[in-house]
């Protein structure tokens, strides 16, 4: 009886355990199916809402410090882009596949020239924790106006 009390104990502890250096995920996010709220946009009243869709093999996307910028998004009239922070979006130190969809609001949209309207397009890509950089992924081409 003490001998089947044991291995019960052993079994209970074995299986409770977790194993971090088998977890096979994948450790680079993805991100996929960009979408635009619209494609026409009035300049400083409109607002660009870009969604899109994120996997993460080892959930390590977004940062405690609001200081950590790791989306970055490209209007591609320009030569730099901007930077955002993006939340964790699993609990710190966990190693768990997340996906999901995330959703940016660029406010105040603008001409760069004195025309009537201009043409650009929005690039994006997401960092992790890991600080590996995703694919980037490119948006319908938009039209901004006067």
């Amino acid at each position: 009886m003490k001998l089947i009390h044991r291995l019960l104990v052993i079994a209970i502890i074995f299986i409770s355990c977790k194993y971090d250096d088998q977890y096979s995920g994948d450790p680079m996010p993805i991100i996929s199916a960009l979408k635009l709220n619209k494609t026409d946009f009035k300049q400083f009243s409109d607002t660009v809402v870009l969604t899109f869709d994120y996997k993460d093999g080892d959930g390590d996307l977004g940062f405690e410090s609001a200081d950590s910028l790791s989306v970055e998004v490209k209007d591609l009239r320009f030569a730099k882009p901007d930077y955002y922070h993006l939340k964790p979006l699993s609990p710190i130190g966990s190693k768990i596949a997340i996906s999901g969809s995330l959703r940016i609001v660029l406010k105040n949209i603008f001409l760069l020239g004195g025309g009537a309207s201009e043409s650009t397009q929005f690039q994006i890509r997401i960092k992790d924790r890991g600080q590996h950089w995703s694919n980037a992924l490119v948006s319908k081409s938009v039209n901004i106006n006067k």
